[in-house]
């Protein structure tokens, strides 16, 4: 059976990652592994406390702190988004925002709109949306669309009148995991390297670490470790952040359509059928040079963290196998 050195070790060699770490929580067990480096001019190794940007998994937190705010009896799933967020349309639910059932277009879609300014506000992004047609009526379909948690992050805080920022930061305990509001990564961290998606084997890498993170914001801008994140969803899926029946609405998925093979999506969750059959719950997220997966057992006692600092690979592939790795029955 493959083990997820092995798998870490081809990334670099085969794949051509830059970079790659992960971190495994086992119960009482504790592993940490690497392959690559975390900076190509001085050869310098990835290692635990290093930060790196999560991409779409900030979805989760963001979608945590709703939950909580709908636990506290400050808002409900139901509501229309339009009691908080006007001019979204009265027939789009909180709950269709977090399962990605609204319809509404995804900003990120619309790459002319989003390359006229230097710096977007969520009221920008929301605009971009707002000014192309809906994909599907409320409810009606699935569509992965950043608009929604965006929007997520709006009600959040209009409903605490605390900035999104100060409610992550308050309310999880986790030093190095943070929504940041300028550009560079605090504390220690990987470079993140980007060929900018072009398919070309030959296209120049640049080096995007330094990065604004105003057209992200709610929708993938977080930063944080792998550890780190393996604390969060352990907690998540443990049943410490939230009651239980508030878990029970979180993870009532629907059926994703031409996004990751083999998923479906709660709010703010995904659950993922490896190819060996095991089902496993998290987020994947990725964002310009970083590609990040946190998977792990349905009560969170078992979980793996992984980060790629480059992202023109296979990472989906790569990021599947050390899940194969981990969780496959026959390991």
């Amino acid at each position: 059976m493959t083990t997820i050195q092995e798998v870490l070790d081809r990334a670099v060699t085969e794949g051509g990652v830059p970079g790659i770490l992960a971190e495994v929580h086992d119960g009482d067990r504790r592993w940490f592994g690497t392959a690559g480096v975390a900076d190509t001019a001085t050869g310098a190794p990835r290692l635990p406390e290093h930060r790196f940007r999560i991409g779409s998994t900030t979805k989760t937190f963001v979608a945590t702190v709703l939950l909580q705010l709908v636990a506290e009896g400050r808002l409900c799933l139901d509501d229309a988004v339009e009691r908080w967020v006007p001019g979204v349309g009265e027939w789009t639910s909180v709950r269709q925002l977090l399962n990605n059932t609204s319809g509404i277009f995804s900003y990120t879609d619309d790459h002319a709109a989003l390359g006229q300014h230097e710096h977007y506000t969520p009221d920008m992004l929301v605009k971009i949306a707002m000014s192309r047609p809906a994909d599907f009526a409320p409810g009606t379909s699935w569509g992965y669309s950043n608009t929604n948690y965006v929007l997520a992050g709006m009600v959040v805080e209009r409903v605490t009148g605390a900035r999104l920022a100060e409610e992550i930061a308050g309310r999880f305990g986790l030093p190095g995991t943070y929504l940041p509001e300028d550009e560079a990564i605090r504390g220690p961290h990987s470079r993140h390297y980007t060929k900018l998606y072009d398919p070309d084997p030959n296209a120049p890498i640049h080096d995007v670490t330094e990065l604004d993170p105003s057209p992200f914001w709610a929708a993938g801008a977080m930063i944080s470790t792998a550890g780190e994140l393996n604390r969060f969803f352990g907690d998540l899926l443990g049943g410490r952040l939230l009651p239980p029946g508030l878990m029970r609405e979180m993870t009532s998925t629907v059926p994703t359509k031409d996004w990751i093979d083999g998923t479906a999506y709660g709010l703010g969750l995904v659950e993922l059928r490896l190819p060996s059959g095991v089902a496993v719950w998290g987020m994947a997220g990725a964002i310009f040079g970083s590609w990040t997966y946190t998977f792990g057992s349905r009560d969170g006692s078992h979980l793996v963290s992984a980060n790629i600092n480059g992202d023109w690979s296979d990472a989906t592939g790569i990021l599947d196998g050390l899940l194969e790795a981990e969780f496959s029955p026959t390991r």
